[in-house]
């Protein structure tokens, strides 16, 4: 009899002599290009823009730079703060540290105000109207990184403690002291890189030992509990210096939560995977007495359907590629390349060492055919006990589901849409910074020039006019817009007369959503207000720079990405199902399932994330993010489940019973994984950055929805009301 081609695969890659050579290649693997490629994390993280070039924000930024540059450098921004008011001796202090560095600058330091070189007295110009507040900037080369910067920062806290006597830096904003601290892009940069290479370790750690327990408590195996801890790990260290050799090589661009996310990702899916297999080869061997036969077995009846499920993970993750925002853009390659090396992993490392381990890797709990049983019974002296059925709890859900099947759609149709219908509810944040840490230094710095300078001076909206030859000045006209608290003196270009900027201080928090609605504004009234001045072609005479005019362009420019990445990636993955179970009607209702249960879980993420973590908004990439795991992962799950109903129904069981035993099958093993999945995302709620948080709790309810909702409820019951035209167009239609 002719072997499955499946069958052929566990001799090539477990054989008794290949298995070996197997584990013996992928150990090369790792010790080779780790000594030729740095690790990804070792990688400058990028810093760029995530905005394309022709945006009208970055549009206007470039003319900025053009005409009307400073050649200053990138700032960073030096808070000084004292609640009792600011004093002579704090200015004279702040003009020591300046003289410190004019005298000896920091490295790649390129510009700086001569504050040390005006009279104390004239600084108290630049301090805050309630004299609490001053800001100093230091300027840096535009080429510089973290590498360089956060050095610099600790030379700096040094002077700064020389000239003071104290650490400004490291005091409790609630004493009566002098404070300061770095904010702005510099401290920006430097927290955030900070942060990230803090958090990666962490969440490794708390990942491995989240999948160690769970597995220990689902399986009572130490050995298992690690194998799939070893596989994973072994694809990560092949994963990791390809993709810092990517990253080097400038192929891609190196984002830190991007591959905060991935570690998760690839230990919760490749953990997944593996359970697929290690479960299915369990179940075997207390028929098989032979491991190597039971493998292949194994193999054939899993190992399809753990490549199908990788598929559309990669393919999922892999859309965000198509994406003109840079940070989702920067998630395609990481994802999506992560995934399919660790499905190759599994569907190679883990057969291999499965072979060596055998029986033994269910210690104590070792698996053994009815003669096995009773030999090792007659060898301890002891009764023979029979094996108890498998899965006899979830043979109970699949008996219930697929008896009472309208029952089941209706009770879980009515959970899924009334948690859907709660997502409408949810606000949305583009402000970056809001998802730090509130005691970040950089945020600290944020937010006390917030909250002691008028709102709009954090950052003017910069209105550009080509005046097209017109002798002309809209201050006045900028002014009388309600949002407008005021308007700097009009400067012209450097080159170009006709160019002039306007520094637009609006009367609200130019962060907030509100002042965002303000900046649309003003795009839809500025034709008509450069028309009456008499400036000719006014709608494309225009442009609109700033921080709230960039939070408006991510905003529209996320709605583009989502708008074009959601359909494709429903229209991709439907064509997948389809070439797999040759099943339209099931390929439709998987799809429909999978994406009500992303909005529900946007509904139960946000009811958690507001009454739990004190959320007032969640960050504007999370749909998109959330979306594109969710939908992935959660026809991941199903691919397995209903492959087995299908393998049922090519057996000539009853199309109910078909459904009842693909319920059973399968159900521990998935609700084994959903568990691990969810938790590993919910580790990412640890965390101190917000926007990781979100994601991982949505992410996480997502899974637990899929794993107790859709999957073992939902899904089936649908496949059983169907009847036999789930299986339409394929051949298993026409049988009854």
């Amino acid at each position: 009899m002719t072997k499955h081609p499946l069958e052929k695969w566990s001799n090539v890659v477990g054989g008794k002599h290949s298995r070996w050579v197997t584990i013996a290649i992928w150990i090369a693997l790792v010790i080779f290009l780790a000594s030729i490629f740095p690790q990804v994390n070792s990688v400058e993280n990028f810093s760029g823009d995530d905005l394309p070039d022709d945006v009208m924000s970055r549009e206007a930024a470039a003319l900025i730079d053009e005409q009307f540059a400073s050649d200053a450098g990138i700032p960073l921004l030096i808070v000084w703060y004292k609640e009792a008011g600011l004093e002579i001796t704090d200015l004279q202090g702040i003009q020591g540290l300046y003289k410190q560095l004019a005298a000896k600058p920091l490295e790649a330091q390129a510009t700086l105000p001569p504050l040390h070189e005006l009279p104390a007295e004239a600084l108290f110009s630049m301090v805050s109207e309630n004299g609490k507040s001053i800001v100093t900037p230091i300027f840096f080369e535009d080429i510089v990184n973290s590498n360089i910067l956060k050095p610099n920062l600790e030379t700096l806290t040094t002077m700064t403690e020389s000239e003071f006597g104290s650490n400004p830096y490291a005091t409790n904003l609630e004493e009566n002291v002098l404070h300061a601290r770095f904010s702005g892009p510099v401290g920006i940069l430097v927290d955030a890189t900070n942060l990230f290479k803090s958090a990666d370790f962490k969440l490794m750690t708390a990942t491995v030992i989240l999948i160690l327990v769970l597995l220990i408590a689902i399986y009572r195996s130490p050995l298992l509990s690690i194998i799939p801890i070893i596989v994973v790990s072994i694809a990560f260290l092949v994963v990791s210096p390809l993709l810092g050799w990517f990253a080097e090589s400038g192929w891609i661009e190196k984002d830190a939560q991007a591959i905060s996310i991935m570690i998760v990702l690839l230990f919760g899916a490749g953990t997944d995977y593996c359970l697929f297999l290690i479960t299915r080869y369990r179940d075997i061997l207390f028929e098989e007495s032979n491991k190597f036969l039971a493998l292949g077995r194994a193999m054939r009846e899993s190992a399809d359907a753990i490549a199908m499920s990788a598929l559309t993970v990669v393919i999922g993750l892999a859309t965000l590629g198509l994406a003109d925002f840079g940070s989702f853009q920067r998630f395609a390659v990481p994802f999506s390349f992560g995934v399919l090396l660790t499905s190759i992993a599994v569907l190679t490392l883990l057969p291999a060492i499965l072979s060596v381990l055998g029986r033994g890797a269910f210690w104590p709990f070792i698996p053994r055919t009815p003669d096995m049983a009773k030999a090792q019974a007659a060898v301890k002296n002891k009764p023979y006990k029979e094996v108890k059925p498998n899965h006899r709890f979830m043979k109970k859900v699949g008996d219930f589901v697929s008896g009472k099947p309208w029952l089941v759609i209706v009770v879980t149709g009515a959970i899924l849409i009334g948690l859907a219908l709660v997502s409408t509810q949810i606000k949305f944040s583009y402000d970056l910074l809001s998802s730090f840490p509130e005691d970040m230094p950089s945020r600290e710095g944020f937010t006390l020039i917030e909250e002691n300078f008028t709102p709009g001076e954090l950052a003017p909206v910069k209105v550009l006019v080509d005046t097209n030859g017109a002798d002309v000045d809209i201050s006045d006209e900028l002014k009388a817009l309600p949002y407008v608290a005021s308007v700097s003196n009009m400067r012209t270009g450097e080159t170009n007369a006709n160019l002039q900027l306007y520094e637009v201080d609006l009367d609200k928090n130019p962060y907030s959503n509100e002042a965002m609605d303000d900046v649309e504004h003003m795009k839809k009234q500025l034709p008509a207000l450069l028309e009456k001045v008499g400036i000719k072609n006014a709608s494309t005479s225009f442009w609109i720079g700033g921080e709230t005019s960039t939070q408006l362009d991510t905003k529209e420019v996320q709605y583009g990405d989502e708008k074009l990445i959601q359909p494709v990636m429903i229209v991709i993955i439907f064509i997948v199902l389809v070439v797999y179970l040759r099943a339209i009607i099931t390929s439709v209702h998987l799809m429909v399932t999978v994406i009500v249960s992303f909005f529900a879980a946007l509904g139960a993420g946000w009811l958690i994330l507001t009454t739990f973590f004190g959320a007032e908004a969640i960050a504007s990439a999370i749909p998109l993010y959330s979306f594109v795991f969710i939908i992935a992962l959660g026809n991941d799950y199903n691919i397995f489940m209903i492959s087995d109903i299908w393998k049922n129904r090519k057996k000539g069981i009853a199309h109910r019973e078909a459904v009842a035993r693909g319920v059973a099958s399968t159900g521990s093993v998935i609700t084994s994984a959903g568990l691990i999945l969810a938790g590993t995302f919910a580790v990412l709620a640890t965390l101190p950055i917000q926007i990781l948080v979100q994601f991982g709790v949505i992410t996480a309810v997502g899974v637990l929805l899929d794993t107790f909702i859709v999957r073992p409820l939902l899904v089936p019951a649908l496949i059983t009301v169907i009847g036999r035209y789930s299986f339409w167009p394929g051949k298993l239609w026409k049988a009854e």
